[in-house]
């Protein structure tokens, strides 16, 4: 009983979706514009940095407060913790008043992380932060958190059941970046710096001198 009870609450909490509601507010679906993704990345497109910040603070928290609220009603259930960050990034993803169609789950899941370990949740986001500004593809970065995180509890000697939900969770939001993926390949996928932009308008720039 207290799993069916975990993974309502969790869920519930999960598809409160920031991004929906923003769009909704401005008279849209954010789902119809931008990269027609209800995340914080589209929220940015749309309405600016400041938008996209409270939208991840936002994504974050819900999963941040499954995971204590459903601790808190099961101490001693070490699978809980786990089940009820995982529902919550699954509540984001797959939100029943959306048509099921919800956000890619980056920002629920570092939310998740922080409140399984807010430790390695720093190292995640430093991780998302330095490689994204490597590769230039903010994609990169969150594929590397969804390699490591799964390493990172097995090697901590986490719960068993725990490592798999972890590991679950991560193939599915990696396949839900299967399109940026393609993109990346292509060459295709937005960039965080637009070098060849920049590049252009210097030309440009020496060329009126």
């Amino acid at each position: 009983m207290e799993y069916f009870v975990t993974a309502i609450i969790s869920y519930l909490l999960g598809t409160i979706n920031a991004a929906y509601f923003i769009g909704k507010a401005h008279g849209f679906d954010i789902r119809e514009r931008g990269s027609h993704n209800a995340g914080a990345s589209n929220i940015k497109v749309n309405f600016g940095w400041g938008a996209a910040a409270f939208t991840c603070l936002c994504d974050m928290f819900k999963a941040i407060v499954a995971v204590k609220l459903c601790t808190y009603l099961y101490p001693d259930n070490e699978i809980i913790p786990f089940l009820a960050g995982a529902m919550a990034v699954i509540g984001h993803i797959f939100p029943f008043y959306m048509g099921f169609r919800g956000g890619k789950g980056f920002a629920s899941y570092l939310g998740m992380l922080i409140a399984l370990d807010w430790k390695f949740a720093l190292v995640a986001m430093a991780t998302t932060a330095v490689v994204s500004l490597i590769t230039n593809y903010i994609v990169a970065g969150t594929l590397m958190v969804m390699v490591m995180s799964p390493i990172y509890f097995f090697c901590s000697g986490a719960n068993t059941v725990g490592v798999i939900i972890v590991s679950c969770l991560s193939l599915l939001i990696i396949w839900k970046h299967r399109i940026n993926i393609r993109r990346i390949i292509k060459h295709e996928e937005m960039v965080i710096f637009d070098r060849n932009k920049k590049k252009d308008q210097n030309d440009n720039g020496q060329q009126d001198q």
